[in-house]
């Protein structure tokens, strides 16, 4: 179940259905519906099911029910709701183009197996208003072979989520892996989003050969360490020459030289401007503004650093995770910020914000090198399984270890990529 999920803890399991059994003229908010759809993932079994599919069924056009529907679709596709199967499908007639989507997607969640639905989704991709992207995954991911040459004729599609997801889908479908390279060139396009689902298809299509552009992509890297997990043989320490923990140490240091920035500056900014993009969507730009100010005497950016800490960025979980690394990047860090940093940065490797997890890697690293002596002090508790739930922080703490010169506490992890890491040290 996803973290994010529980949102409406004041709201019971029995008051969320109540309220979806409530006409719209008795709602007290236009948004009653969507948040009572929303809460029943909290809730698994057949009284939750009954629920949403009766939102389905409403009749009403109203946006209040548009809205609902829409994640009713989402839930029950994740709540494996096998019985829905039948009213999700018609939900492909609708003329709800977001309704269709969710509802593409929850059928693969299904495991749909109704031929009749197949051909319904097959349909959908000659209708350029749809999301064709989510539909061709669909069809991929239910093995819908005689999807095959409809899709074909989207591998040249204008979009490059189309060609992306069309590429990959022929890979799963055919075994036609021709196609497969050209995704690579997507993962520098301009649009984040599109580099985001060219690494998605490239897993899609179980293209490890492309596993080394994707770690150099500019994007969060929560989205290559989705790769590395997805593609990379299991119980496999080495991969195209490629050391595994070599590869997972170099992207939780998450260095702008290792990636192929999409931008680049004609001349160089002032640091207001630089600190500014920290707070941007994309991420190509964050770590341009990352490399520019790497190295600079803090002296002078200090006061505007803790300026924008203060007001935004210790909120703001994009620029959040850079301001991180930028407290490693510079050099000559007044004494009255060090103390303040120090706390900055045991607070983020601690924190359990869930927006806020790809921070706390950073922050032991971090303070790793701009305060080693405190780091030494918590190296064991960010260590241990048992205290440290999240295995990026135990890897990042043997990292931390390793640059310090201390030989792990734990000998054991229950994490893969951690145990191996644990091996190095023994070598």
């Amino acid at each position: 179940m996803s973290r994010f999920n529980n949102i409406h803890l004041g709201l019971s399991h029995e008051e969320a259905l109540r309220i979806l059994t409530l006409p719209e003229g008795e709602l007290d908010a236009a948004s009653d519906y969507y948040m009572a759809a929303s809460h029943l993932i909290n809730f698994p079994g057949d009284t939750s099911e009954a629920a949403l599919i009766a939102l389905l069924k409403k009749p009403s056009r109203g946006q209040s029910i548009r809205l609902a529907q829409r994640k009713a679709v989402e839930v029950l596709g994740q709540l494996k709701a096998v019985q829905a199967i039948p009213v999700i499908g018609e939900c492909l007639e609708s003329d709800d183009i977001y309704l269709i989507e969710n509802s593409a997607w929850a059928l693969q969640q299904l495991n749909c197996q109704n031929q009749d639905i197949h051909q319904r989704l097959i349909k959908l991709l000659n209708d350029g208003s749809q999301n064709r992207r989510v539909i061709i995954q669909s069809l991929a991911g239910l093995n819908i072979k005689q999807a095959a040459e409809n899709i074909r004729a989207l591998i040249d599609d204008p979009q490059p989520g189309v060609r992306g997801a069309a590429r990959a889908a022929l890979a799963q479908l055919t075994e036609e892996r021709e196609y497969l390279d050209s995704i690579e060139e997507h993962l520098v396009l301009p649009n984040q989003m599109d580099r985001q689902s060219a690494i998605q298809d490239i897993i899609d299509g179980r293209s490890l050969e492309l596993l080394p552009s994707v770690l150099k992509a500019p994007v969060s890297p929560a989205f290559r360490f989705r790769a590395l997990k997805a593609l990379w043989p299991e119980q496999t320490r080495e991969c195209m020459g490629q050391s595994l923990t070599v590869t997972i140490d170099a992207l939780l240091m998450d260095e702008p030289d290792d990636l192929v920035l999409v931008h680049q500056y004609d001349q160089t900014p002032d640091h207001a401007f630089l600190l500014q993009e920290f707070f941007g969507t994309d991420f190509s730009r964050c770590y341009l503004a990352l490399q520019t100010l790497e190295g600079q005497s803090a002296d002078s950016i200090w006061p505007l650093i803790k300026q924008r800490w203060e007001e935004e960025a210790h909120n703001d979980y994009g620029a959040h995770y850079f301001f991180i690394h930028l407290f490693r990047k510079l050099v000559n860090w007044p004494d009255a910020a060090r103390k303040e940093i120090e706390n900055w940065l045991i607070d983020a490797a601690d924190t359990r914000r869930p927006q806020f997890m790809k921070s706390k890697p950073a922050a032991i690293l971090t303070l790793a090198t701009v305060l080693p002596e405190r780091c030494h002090q918590e190296l064991e508790r960010w260590g241990d399984p048992e205290r440290t739930p999240f295995w990026e922080s135990r890897y990042a703490a043997l990292m931390a270890m390793e640059q310090l010169g201390l030989q792990p506490t734990h000998t054991e992890d229950p994490d893969p990529f951690v145990a191996a890491k644990i091996e190095t040290f023994k070598g």
